[in-house]
């Protein structure tokens, strides 16, 4: 059907409120850490009740346009590649746990993508990373015992790796895909035991990447998380 074909659909007015106000943040009318206008002004300015600028507030809060708190003006975010991935967190947490070979990709990807991040850690890390990698493999050690204490500080682990590449979408894509997994490694830590494997592991890419060789790095990288995944494969097939 041609769209000269095409039924005309008459939009919620609460639709248009959204599109105007989605507009006037495009075009930087309305900028980040700004309070949006009043309900009142809002409803004199476009002609419209309160319902359908509630509504179209609260599908700009659900984009994560503005935050929206009791007793004060709606505020306009900053938008960044931490933010997005938050708007995407409980359909990708639904996605997994619903299906084994999308949890299985996301261990694919997690892989391919830490190879890449440990190689640029090697390559820039300043002393103050190797620092910083050295107090949370410390953390790590001493959180032994307390599983969600040890996943805590291995998920800071991998997040520093790649937030020493500078590149705020690296970081946020490594956090979004930690926060994922989260769950099934927790739980395939508590299961399996083996925590003093992922210390003695962390460390050698502690030294690889002290070292500045990204082709070592990579493969104390890879080793370290392929470990990982075929226990956790394992400890599924022993108790399925």
């Amino acid at each position: 059907m041609s769209l000269l074909n095409e039924p005309i659909v008459r939009k919620k007015l609460s639709d248009e409120v959204f599109a105007r106000l989605k507009l006037l943040i495009e075009n930087g009318e309305l900028r980040a850490g700004d309070d949006m206008p009043s309900e009142r002004e809002l409803m004199e300015r476009f002609g419209v009740g309160r319902p359908a600028i509630r509504e179209a507030m609260q599908a700009l809060a659900g984009k994560g346009l503005v935050e929206i708190s009791h007793g004060e003006r709606a505020k306009v975010l900053q938008v960044t590649a931490e933010s997005i991935f938050r708007q995407v967190d409980l359909p990708a947490k639904l996605m997994l746990s619903g299906s084994s070979d999308s949890l299985e990709h996301l261990k694919s990807a997690r892989i391919f993508f830490e190879r890449g991040m440990v190689r640029e850690a090697a390559a820039k890390a300043t002393p103050e990373d190797i620092e910083e990698l050295r107090a949370l493999l410390d953390r790590q050690s001493q959180s032994l015992g307390d599983s969600e204490a040890f996943i805590n500080a291995d998920m800071a682990f991998h997040q520093h790796i790649a937030q020493i590449s500078g590149n705020p979408i690296f970081a946020a894509v490594s956090g979004a895909m930690l926060g994922w997994l989260k769950s099934y490694h927790t739980e395939m830590l508590i299961w399996t035991g083996r925590e003093n494997f992922t210390l003695v592991e962390h460390e050698e890419i502690i030294r690889a990447i002290e070292k500045g060789d990204s082709d070592i790095a990579e493969k104390a990288m890879i080793k370290h998380l392929e470990r990982s995944r075929a226990l956790y494969a394992m400890r599924n097939h022993k108790t399925s």
